[in-house]
């Protein structure tokens, strides 16, 4: 194991959505009896399922391409779709040997996770929590929403969890207004659906898609590239992201090692090096 992980260096692995605290002390994880998909920024330093996590430095990024919200109106429940503003790189063929991504722009969400060890021993389970925060005006409809990091500096400094403590990292949680949304077909209420048209803007009063406008234009773009792609391209390069509750697998061990190599032995935040 290595104590001297470098607290600048960023791990991606699969974890499962809903935070399990390392305290849990039951044999299965379903058995948690509280829904820890979200964490409310104003009580994540003091519920005990979020704060000594928070605590130990393990601050983590979640990865969407949108996420859906509802807003109630007289003749029921309207979806948007919420995500960063796009530009015309978003759906720019990438050239053969550049390693920058230029397709669509992800969002960026901070995230808090623990690991949890079954008591009869086992493979270490890694789950995570969503911040929440109040949302901002231009999305007034929404009374709570993802706390997004705008910007590499903002993920840096949440991830950086030796250089920035708990009390800095936390004023990183704030409403952003740099967020576009329209609103989608009630197609996306169930879950079973999973196709381009949960993403594709419409007209609210009609049923014929509503025309591009500069900020579903991207989109349009995009979905239209990855309908006309390969099976291949189809199956893999779509937007997945619905705001349901999802339990993904466990992580594979080799993921999880690598985890839990860059936390430490004892999964406390390790001091970054420093040259001299």
């Amino acid at each position: 194991i290595r104590k001297d992980a470098d607290s600048s260096e960023r791990v991606l692995m699969d974890m499962r959505w809903g935070l399990i605290p390392s305290w849990f002390k039951k044999d299965d994880p379903s058995k948690m009896q509280f829904n820890t998909s979200n964490c409310r920024s104003d009580t994540m330093l003091k519920k005990s399922s979020y704060k000594g996590a928070l605590l130990k430095g393990k601050r983590c990024v979640v990865l969407a391409d949108g996420f859906y919200e509802w807003q109630q109106l007289s003749g029921g429940k309207q979806p948007y779709f919420i995500y960063f503003p796009q530009n015309k790189d978003a759906v720019a063929e990438e050239k053969e040997g550049d390693e920058e991504w230029k397709g669509w722009r992800l969002l960026t969400m901070a995230g808090i996770f623990d690991c949890w060890e079954p008591p009869a021993g086992g493979e270490m389970l890694y789950t995570y929590t969503i911040i929440t925060v109040d949302a901002s005006k231009d999305v007034s409809f929404i009374h709570h929403m993802p706390a997004i990091l705008d910007g590499d500096e903002a993920i840096r400094k949440w991830l950086d969890f030796a250089e920035v403590p708990t009390q800095e990292a936390v004023k990183l949680i704030q409403p952003t207004e740099n967020i576009v949304f329209h609103p989608v077909s009630t197609f996306v209420n169930s879950v079973r659906n999973n196709t381009p048209e949960c993403l594709t803007p419409i007209e609210l009063g009609a049923k014929k898609e509503v025309k591009a406008t500069p900020s579903s234009k991207p989109m349009l773009s995009w979905l239209k590239s990855s309908q006309e792609g390969s099976p291949q391209k189809k199956e893999n390069d779509l937007p997945r992201w619905t705001s349901q509750f999802i339990h993904n697998p466990s992580p594979k061990k080799t993921s999880a090692d690598i985890l839990q190599q860059w936390l430490g032995k004892e999964g406390e935040p390790a001091v970054k090096k420093r040259k001299v």
